[in-house]
């Protein structure tokens, strides 16, 4: 064991590594979400054990609350690995280790964050808190990945600054449209309970009409990102901008026109679980492409770098000099 912790990484192993860590970390979303659709949210009524025991009794909604537990460990194995083995990377890079420190962190933070959701009886706020730092571990997940593919100035600074400012302006953006989201499961039917009994309560602030109310809300900042996001792409293209960056907003532009048709069906079909977990895939996924794209516009480089990028010319053979 102490042999592994003391044997160093090439910088396309971490690389590897950063990648799995962002994997699991993704993969947590999707869990709890599965968590709450079953109405498992309080299969196990205590923190951190389950009904006062170290295993989950053999009913269906507490091992699945107990297995996203479990799974949550494995996840936090991940992220230990990707700090730990930041300071064994060589050559040793500060910013990857302090990217890499935040995984761990954000884990536990989870932990406890999840631990306070279900002693409050899965309260709109904990639960929305919830998902919204997992949006954030991600944040820093996505990074690292990032950063961990290339060397420090391997990357030069973006030559088109508009370009790059106009794919970060869509993340706050996205932001806000994934916390819309939050509130409009807030308000819905899957609460996280199991209708045994529990008692969930729910986003009221409009009374019955709270849950019309949020979904059009969201509805329509998705709407003003999905063509905020076709006409960056389309800027893109006619400022010649880089393939990688082009790409990653196409990815985005195709994964919020999935989330359209599912948004809309899951609607119309007053909200199955199955529908709705794939909803919730789909914003996660939309999200780490936002993250993506936004790496890929690069930092922000001189001020008058604003024209397009033009493509070499090629070069012409001059007639021969008499």
């Amino acid at each position: 064991m102490r042999a592994r912790l003391t044997r160093t990484l090439t910088p396309e192993q971490y690389s590897r590594l950063a990648l799995h860590a962002l994997a699991a970390l993704t993969m947590i979303v999707l869990t709890g979400a599965a968590v709450r659709l079953t109405g498992s949210g309080l299969g196990c009524p205590d923190w951190p054990k389950c009904y006062g025991g170290a295993v989950a009794p053999l009913k269906t909604h507490a091992v699945i609350e107990y297995g996203n537990r479990v799974f949550s460990g494995l996840v936090g194995i991940a992220a230990v690995a990707a700090a730990v083995f930041a300071w064994r990377r060589r050559p040793f890079r500060r910013d990857l280790a302090l990217l890499a420190a935040a995984l761990p962190a954000g884990v536990v933070a989870q932990a406890v964050l999840g631990g306070f959701t279900v002693r409050h009886g899965l309260a709109p706020g904990f639960v929305m808190a919830h998902f919204a730092l997992s949006m954030l571990i991600l944040v820093a997940a996505v990074a690292l990945a990032w950063r961990a593919r290339y060397e420090p100035g391997e990357r030069p600074p973006a030559r088109d600054r508009r370009a790059t400012l106009a794919v970060r302006a869509l993340l706050p953006l996205g932001a806000v449209t994934l916390l819309a989201g939050t509130a409009a499961t807030a308000a819905g039917p899957h609460a996280g309970a199991s209708g045994t009994g529990e008692r969930v309560s729910r986003l009221r602030f409009k009374g019955s009409d709270t849950l019309n109310f949020v979904v059009h809300q969201h509805g329509a900042l998705a709407t003003l990102l999905g063509v905020a996001t076709v006409g960056v792409w389309l800027f893109l293209r006619r400022r010649n901008a880089d393939p990688q960056l082009r790409n990653a907003v196409t990815a985005v532009a195709v994964l919020l026109a999935a989330q359209g048709v599912v948004g809309s069906v899951q609607f119309e079909f007053e909200l199955p679980a199955e529908l709705v977990w794939v909803h919730v895939g789909l914003a996660a996924l939309t999200w780490l492409a936002l993250l993506w794209a936004t790496a890929a516009a690069g930092t922000l480089g001189a001020r008058d770098a604003t024209a397009p990028v033009e493509p070499p010319e090629r070069h012409r053979l001059e007639p021969a000099a008499r």
